[in-house]
């Protein structure tokens, strides 16, 4: 004979997130997203009227002659003709490349190091803070810093190659020179940030397989090679990306110490672009120029975030 329990013995149906926010959660929930919206307008305000319409303006200048002292004029594709065809621009291209270079691959190995040290040597606020403290400065600053203490009559790293035995270098005005100068000032400023990042991506590798490893013999190396770098491409993709956009964007650092020189061997393409905007009054050709890099930054930055595979994390 089958028992039936009364209704009072019945169980309770299972209570989902959803059935539990209806029952307890503040009335009118649904209505959430109004109350969210109404908080996100000032920010979209500030993101079409600072960045969505100056880029807009700046894609139709790119078709158009202009200058502050007179109306645009409408040239088609004249800009982007004249911008093929000059040889300063593709200079400026090159150097710039050749900056992105030198500045990711040191930066990217020398915040790895630091963020490997701070995982496994010391974990200290203040030790996080040191590193961090360059990238507080504020670029100006930091460029005339460096650019005092590599001057090639006073400055101390000059001094300091005399007092070994060495000759003193002209740091900004030699063209081999000036441009892994200026990216080892730029390393040096944003090393401790990229550290911190890293750092923060090896916090979330479980210590479990790191003891597995050396359980089963394996070398600090090798742990390295097999666990800590596979686990932190995501991050690395991240740093890869953010690092790359803003080399290409370098500009104070340069503005500030070789303006460019000696010759064209520091022009980098913001400051080219600088140039023709407010020294010669080419808007138009300017923003031509700054439409081709948002296209090379946007595709560089699909290609790595594809092939590195950014989305994927080992740890799934």
């Amino acid at each position: 004979m089958t028992y039936t329990p009364p209704l009072s013995e019945e169980l309770e149906p299972v209570k989902t997130p959803q059935s539990f926010w209806k029952r307890h959660g503040p009335k009118g929930g649904t209505n959430d997203w109004k109350a969210a919206l109404v908080f996100l307008i000032p920010a979209g305000i500030g993101f079409a009227v600072f960045f969505v319409y100056p880029a807009i303006r700046g894609i139709y200048l790119s078709f158009t002659d202009y200058s502050l002292l007179g109306r645009a004029k409408w040239v088609g594709l004249n800009n982007y003709t004249k911008l093929f065809q000059d040889d300063i621009f593709w200079n400026s291209l090159k150097v710039t490349g050749y900056y992105v270079v030198i500045n990711i691959v040191v930066q990217t190995i020398v915040a790895l190091g630091l963020a490997l040290l701070m995982d496994r040597v010391t974990k200290s606020t203040f030790a996080k803070g040191v590193i961090l403290l360059p990238y507080l400065i504020a670029p100006v600053v930091c460029a005339l810093l460096w650019f005092w203490m590599l001057d090639s009559q006073l400055g101390i790293i000059n001094q300091f190659l005399e007092f070994i035995g060495l000759s003193s270098q002209s740091w900004f005005g030699n063209p081999n020179l000036v441009i892994p100068t200026i990216a080892m000032v730029n390393v040096w400023k944003y090393m401790g940030y990229t550290a911190l990042l890293i750092y923060a991506g090896l916090q979330t590798i479980p210590r479990s397989l790191y003891e597995a490893a050396s359980l089963d013999g394996a070398t600090g190396f090798a742990s390295f090679r097999r666990i800590t770098l596979p686990l932190l491409r995501p991050v690395l993709v991240l740093v890869l990306i953010t690092s790359m956009v803003g080399s290409f964007q370098v500009f104070d650092v340069v503005a500030v110490t070789s303006k460019g020189g000696p010759g064209n061997a520091s022009r980098v393409i913001q400051l080219y672009i600088y140039d023709q905007a407010f020294g010669q009054s080419h808007f138009g050709y300017a923003s031509a120029i700054s439409v081709i890099l948002f296209l090379i930054l946007i595709v560089i930055a699909v290609l790595q975030f594809r092939f590195l595979r950014g989305r994927e994390s080992d740890l799934a």
